[in-house]
């Protein structure tokens, strides 16, 4: 038997947001949104969710008897915050009961601040357009870390910016449905002077926190790379979607066209490490449309996808592209987690090849050099899934959403094993994708020693 080993201490855990596992999140702008029709793939609702608000700690349960060593969670501002300048002593009392939770049973905590939703008060009032919403998020942060800080030391300002503006202001089919690129700038530009802001509130409390963010990170590749236009608009989104974020968070500067290369002192060096979500590539053709950023996404025919959501959500198997991106962001020298990678499968017919060659292709980058301190699958049990419902299964626990019966699929024992062995056996493969043996492990396939 082979093995690929990570480092010792490496954090092997699973993700979730708040909205989609508490269950009953009715204060928030998401809520509201679901009693639109037709705004939620088959008409769902989020409704109890995964029951965490009630009953976390069963799923708590089953991740210490798979051995998982951590969790990514959100908080939910609308509950800690019902309404402007009132925070919610018990909301908090909660958190700190799910936090206590994850800690008495070996979890370590990774903590989100704002993860797509927000109180109803606040989009009210503009949400993430007006200016005001820094400062207000930063008084919600300072109100959170101020009484959960004994309890977690690991934080995320913000989850997906761009994911948050493009769903929602640029294609328009997440609240609140808009179509308009000023105001997407305006939005993103807000929610990067809150990611700072957020930051140096966390430190002024908790000097020893680890703060970063978790990025939405695609593989934006130009479908033909002979063509200097399709590269143009792969890259455009490149800039956009990562660069224009990531290296205003390292020097301070905010650059167009979320700014004019001001300095702005609260950004500077303000990530200890950087969360990468990855679950995909898109190829990029070139198109004449500003609202498209000059590039139109699409997919190979004869591509291996997922399972797909009601407005083409696809994820297409790409795991090399997973390397590439850990290579890319170790270059701005920091640390790196993990805090999103998974797929949709019902079945659990493709995770586990999946996942393994996803967590090889990490391995690899380690191996170079790249400093990988965890993962978190996303996600533990099946969730609400935004826009797409309960039609899109990312679990490595099913769940049905009625009953809140779940069963472990095979994918969550193979992690479990992973996790426990710190790393990837050849008979683990053999098991569970023996398709890809000669890939992670040819020494063995090509009749070499075991």
């Amino acid at each position: 038997m082979d093995e690929l080993r990570f480092p010792d201490g490496f954090l092997w855990g699973t993700a979730s947001s708040s909205h989609q596992v508490e269950g009953n999140n009715t204060n928030n702008q998401w809520w509201a949104f679901e009693q639109q029709a037709n705004s939620i793939w088959h008409g769902d609702r989020s409704g109890l969710a995964c029951d965490w608000w009630r009953h976390a700690e069963v799923d708590f349960d089953l991740m210490q008897q798979l051995g998982l060593a951590a969790h990514r969670m959100s908080l939910e501002w609308s509950r800690i915050e019902p309404e402007p300048g009132r925070f919610d002593h018990a909301a908090l009392d909660r958190y700190r009961e799910m936090l206590d939770g994850l800690l008495r049973r070996g979890i370590r905590p990774m903590v989100t601040f704002h993860h797509f939703t927000n109180p109803l008060w606040l989009e009210r009032a503009g949400g993430w357009e007006r200016p005001e919403v820094v400062a207000r998020f930063q008084n919600y942060v300072r109100y959170a870390i101020q009484n959960l800080s004994d309890l977690c030391n690991t934080w995320l300002t913000v989850n997906e910016p761009l994911v948050y503006v493009a769903q929602g202001w640029v294609r328009g089919i997440w609240p609140p449905q808009k179509h308009s690129l000023l105001a997407s700038l305006r939005v993103f530009r807000h929610m990067l002077l809150a990611h700072g802001a957020a930051y140096q509130t966390i430190h002024a409390c908790q000097p020893d926190a680890q703060v970063g963010y978790a990025m939405a990170v695609r593989v934006f590749t130009p479908s033909n790379p002979d063509s200097l236009l399709d590269r143009y608009a792969a890259g455009l989104k490149r800039y956009l979607g990562e660069h224009v974020w990531l290296t205003s968070t390292i020097d301070g500067r905010v650059r167009p066209p979320l700014g004019l290369n001001e300095y702005n002192h609260t950004l500077r060096d303000s990530a200890e490490f950087i969360g990468i979500n990855y679950y995909t590539r898109d190829l990029v053709r070139f198109r004449a449309n500003p609202a498209q950023l000059f590039g139109e996404e699409h997919y190979l025919p004869d591509g291996e996808y997922s399972d797909s959501g009601w407005r083409g959500v696809y994820s297409e198997y790409a795991p090399q592209g997973f390397y590439q991106i850990i290579r890319e962001v170790s270059a701005l020298g920091k640390p790196i987690y993990i805090t999103e990678n998974g797929l949709p499968d019902r079945d659990d017919d493709q995770r586990p090849r999946w996942l393994l060659a996803h967590i090889h292709q990490m391995h690899r980058a380690i191996a170079e050099g790249s400093d990988v301190r965890g993962y978190y699958h996303w996600t533990f049990t099946d969730n609400f899934e935004w826009s797409e419902g309960w039609g899109l299964r990312f679990g490595l626990v099913e769940l049905n959403s009625e009953t809140q019966e779940r069963q472990l699929r095979p994918s969550a024992h193979m992690f479990s094993e992973i996790a426990r062995c710190n790393g990837i056996s050849s008979d683990l493969v053999g098991q569970y994708a023996p398709a890809l043996l000669p890939i992670l492990f040819p020494a063995i396939t090509a009749g070499g020693p075991e």
